[in-house]
């Protein structure tokens, strides 16, 4: 069980925290945060093992723990790989951020080919699925821990042009609240953060590609900017201290008061 930092500050001394997609983006800056607060060993996984091990060594150079792991997140065996591993490496497994995920193209649903639908599922769902699988295999013997699944503001509306986004970011907070209600007594919460539009490489990419859209999602955000990684970082960061302790199967939406208007 994760032992807790009752001095109210930072996490728990020996936290063992596995990060995925954490090469860049929100997950890079889960991975920094975690280690900034006091984790004892931060994982980065990224099915970009060199970016990964960058983000890896630029923490272990600052002072904390850290280190970098190729993962497929729709591969079973990847992910089995990756969460074993750890636990022999590490001897526990204390929290866990499932960050990895794709953006996808906007296309309307008559357009939208099988192929681009089972690959969205794939690594947005599912890949989700099998972390929450294998993460609960060592936690619930171990007698605690904490998830945090990454979903989005996408999981709460829909978004014309991004069914298959949409559909797969859904299911993740259905699968957080089962998996949250079937662990609640086993001293493991697993809870969702649902980020609205992050200044993150991959948004950059879509936005660079399409001005006109670019216009348009800074201006659908609440608050008129774009979110910043480190801001949706402290969210996921929270869910998995300590301090939320009673904070289980939420679905918590950072978004700068987008989706509520």
């Amino acid at each position: 069980m994760v032992d807790k930092d009752t001095s109210g500050n930072g996490l728990a001394h020996d936290m063992v925290v596995l990060v995925t997609g954490g090469a860049r983006g929100i997950g890079e800056a889960s991975a920094r945060l975690f280690a900034a607060e006091g984790a004892h060993a931060v994982i980065v996984a990224d099915a970009d093992g060199s970016a990964a091990g960058a983000v890896a060594d630029e923490i272990v150079a600052t002072g904390g723990t850290a280190e970098a792991v190729t993962v497929d997140v729709t591969d079973e065996d990847s992910v089995v790989s990756l969460i074993d591993g750890i636990v022999q490496r590490w001897g526990r497994l204390d929290a866990a951020h499932n960050n990895a995920g794709i953006s996808g193209t906007m296309t309307p649903l008559t357009d939208l080919s099988i192929a681009d639908w089972d690959h969205m599922l794939a690594v947005n769902l599912t890949g989700v699925f099998l972390c929450c699988k294998h993460e609960l295999r060592h936690m619930v013997p171990a007698g605690g821990g904490a998830i945090v699944n990454t979903s989005s503001g996408a999981g709460m509306v829909g978004v014309a042009g991004l069914g298959h986004y949409a559909a797969a970011k859904h299911g993740v907070l259905g699968l957080t609240k089962s998996a949250a209600l079937e662990h609640a007594r086993s001293g493991v919460r697993v809870n969702a953060i649902c980020p609205g539009t992050t200044d993150t490489p991959m948004i950059r990419g879509f936005m660079d590609a399409n001005p006109a859209a670019a216009r348009f999602i800074a201006n659908s955000v609440g608050r008129g900017t774009l979110g910043l990684p480190a801001e949706v970082a402290e969210a996921a960061v929270w869910l998995c201290s300590p301090r939320a302790s009673f904070v289980n199967g939420e679905s918590l939406v950072v978004d700068g008061a987008t989706v509520c208007r």
